[in-house]
């Protein structure tokens, strides 16, 4: 599996995620979530840039011109509600994608011990198709993993790139033994050391729903 780790080289992507982590700047929700859709779109530059292209005739106002167009039927997928403006920042884009978004939450059992349940899903066929399923945080791995089987039902992408900001180390080891390594791409902002009891990463960012759409009862 290729993980692609933006922290390893300075960038704007640098810079848009310590505004995030940052609790003097990230309690405007507005810049909050302006910053999660600008590293969608870098990132979505980023991925374009993999994708396999075509040569069509253009006719321009002058003459005709041979140019690339993108060869490849790409569904971009989140999961709610923190993923939306991370998934707008793709659709911005990948602007003829089509798309996909799934549920999931926490069922707490006792105060840390909680279940990840999918509870909606709507999706096209992915059959032959590139997915790329987007969430901001990546803490154990578990959500992104149920909700990529959930999207299977749907038929098999021919590749799957699964992008976050933030990353724990742990959630990076738990997708590379749960996903196709041959044919998934790990696109990440920073990888950050461990996550706690409340299985929040750590240093983190905070509840990136809570920041992006206020604090839920």
């Amino acid at each position: 599996m290729e993980i692609i780790n933006f922290a390893e080289t300075p960038s704007l992507v640098s810079q848009y995620l310590s505004e995030l982590r940052n609790v003097n700047i990230q309690n405007d929700m507005l810049r909050f979530r302006r910053n999660l859709e600008r590293i969608g779109q870098i990132m979505a530059y980023e991925i374009s840039r993999r994708l396999s292209y075509r040569k069509e005739e253009v006719t321009t106002p002058l003459a005709t011109s041979m140019d690339d167009v993108m060869d490849e039927q790409v569904v971009l997928a989140t999961i709610f509600r923190a993923g939306i403006p991370f998934h707008q920042g793709f659709l911005s884009y990948f602007d003829r994608a089509q798309n996909a978004f799934v549920s999931a939450y926490r069922k707490y059992r006792e105060k840390d011990n909680f279940d990840v349940f999918i509870e909606y899903i709507a999706s096209p066929k992915l059959d032959g198709k590139t997915l790329i399923l987007v969430d901001p945080m990546l803490a154990t791995g578990s959500s992104m993993d149920l909700a990529y089987r959930a999207l299977l039902t749907k038929g098999t992408p021919r590749h799957i790139h699964i992008c976050s900001v933030i990353s724990s180390q742990a959630a990076v080891d738990y997708v590379k033994s749960a996903f196709p390594a041959e044919k998934t791409t790990l696109w990440l902002g920073a990888i950050d050391p461990e996550i706690n009891a409340h299985s929040y990463i750590v240093p983190g960012l905070g509840d990136a729903g809570d920041l992006a759409y206020g604090i839920k009862e």
